[in-house]
């Protein structure tokens, strides 16, 4: 009879097919890792690295350092010193310690076999190859959306999880929010009858100017971050250049269309249940800087109408009625949904029904990290997998296609192609600078 005494950890290796050898990297344990105050001991916690710990970076550590038992994070990683160091003493204060360890290259800490899961946050351009890497070598990841520049990335970065069995969560964390769950499961049960029509609102805008380059701050590492991009002098934009508004250059993101597809297309999608599909016809037009060096759309508008007959319309907040979020129209109504718990339904009585055992019940998380780590431990599918954050993205990057090549597209979501559209075809990837490959 096999042994059913084997620990969490060789587990998770077990179900990558590597290893279960741990390298040794020496670290004092207080009484909290030994389990002390409720915390799970050693063996069963979830070992964490972080890389990318800016901004958004540090804000999803926190919520793994937080008041979590059940993870612990024992590295961090960043090409700029600054952003690393700050992590780190985070990290020590949490933990009562002094034992984060610092790493500046990604493959190092992806390197450590006792580290079980990852923390990704880097600019969009820098997605595909940390995430490629590591599940080869057998993590589970949790990934800042959207899930990758290009659609070509993304495919491969999805079929490379599913390969090798590895835990994805997407930061899509709307999904983890009642109102955007309540407001889903309504439209998926015909509450407001067949849906004809969806509207997505997202930021207007974004960058301007043209910064003077200038030398990169002391602690940042320049050539890495710019990583696969094509190479650029640095210039100062920003007060915390370069980790906000990179998102402005096309080189690195699309602008707020990609940066907030991932959230508020994916609740479209879901709502629809079309979040393992995709449009078959995109068109849009935007409206694009003349000068500078901040180059993605400041406004845009696209149309995208699926196989159902379903028309969604992606726009910035400034061209939809309803603004920002996502709103459904059906024959019978229509629901708005958008942050700050805000949910509106063409006859309020229909936010106050409730669902019956026999109807359609979403996937439920009130914790996107916690889900993360419960998945790490079940190998249950998340609640925001790669399939979808792909499905949820590529409705993003075809409308920024559609909108650079200045014709209508026709996408096949079961081959994930461009029909008869060469120009439009080439731009579903990028070229990688030397000596980066996918």
């Amino acid at each position: 009879m096999a042994n059913r005494n084997v620990s969490r950890r060789r587990f998770l290796r077990d179900a990558a097919g590597i290893s279960a050898g741990i390298v040794g990297f020496p670290y004092i344990i207080n009484s909290s890792a030994l389990g002390a105050d409720g915390a799970s001991p050693p063996s069963e916690r979830i070992v964490m690295g972080c890389i990318g710990v800016g901004g958004q970076g540090t804000g999803n550590m926190q919520n793994f350092l937080g008041k979590r038992k059940d993870a612990q994070v024992v590295a961090v990683c960043d090409v700029d010193k600054r952003n690393a160091e700050n992590a780190k003493r985070l990290v020590d204060k949490a933990y009562g310690n002094s034992d984060c360890v610092i790493y500046h290259d990604f493959h190092e800490i992806i390197a450590r076999k006792d580290i079980d899961a990852l923390s990704l946050a880097t600019p969009d351009h820098w997605h595909s190859i940390p995430v490629i890497l590591a599940a080869e070598a057998g993590k589970d990841m949790y990934g800042e959306k959207p899930l990758a520049r290009t659609i070509h990335e993304a495919k491969v970065m999805r079929d490379t999880m599913n390969r090798y069995n590895r835990i994805w969560q997407t930061g899509s964390w709307q999904r983890s929010v009642s109102n955007f769950h309540h407001g889903a499961e309504l439209v998926r049960n015909g509450r407001i009858g067949k849906i004809t029509r969806v509207e997505v609102g997202l930021p207007t805008g974004g960058g301007g100017g043209n910064p003077p380059v200038s030398e990169p701050p002391e602690g940042l590492d320049w050539d890495f971050w710019l990583g696969p991009a094509p190479w650029t002098p640095f210039r100062k934009y920003g007060r915390s250049a370069p980790h906000w508004d990179w998102r402005w250059i096309m080189d690195y993101s699309g602008g707020q269309l990609t940066d907030w597809a991932g959230h508020h297309v994916d609740i479209a999608h879901w709502g629809l249940g079309l979040e393992y599909t995709g449009p078959v016809e995109v068109e849009g037009q935007g409206v694009y800087p003349t000068q500078g060096i901040y180059n993605v759309p400041k406004a845009y508008k696209c149309r995208c109408r699926y196989a159902s007959g379903v028309e969604m319309i992606v726009a910035n907040d400034q061209q939809v009625p309803k603004g920002m979020g996502t709103a459904w129209y059906g024959d019978r109504g229509w629901v708005h949904v958008d942050r700050g718990s805000r949910l509106f339904a063409s006859d309020p009585a229909i936010l106050r029904e409730t669902l019956g055992p026999n109807e359609i019940h979403l996937y439920r998380s009130d914790n996107h990290h916690g889900n993360f780590l419960a998945c790490v431990r079940s190998r249950r599918q998340t609640i925001a997998p790669a399939e979808v954050a792909l499905r949820s993205i590529s409705v993003g990057l075809l409308c920024e296609i559609a909108m650079l090549t200045g014709r209508p597209i026709r996408w096949d979501p079961q081959t994930e192609r461009i029909q008869d559209n060469a120009e439009a075809s080439r731009l579903l990837s990028r070229p990688f600078r030397s000596p980066w490959v996918l």
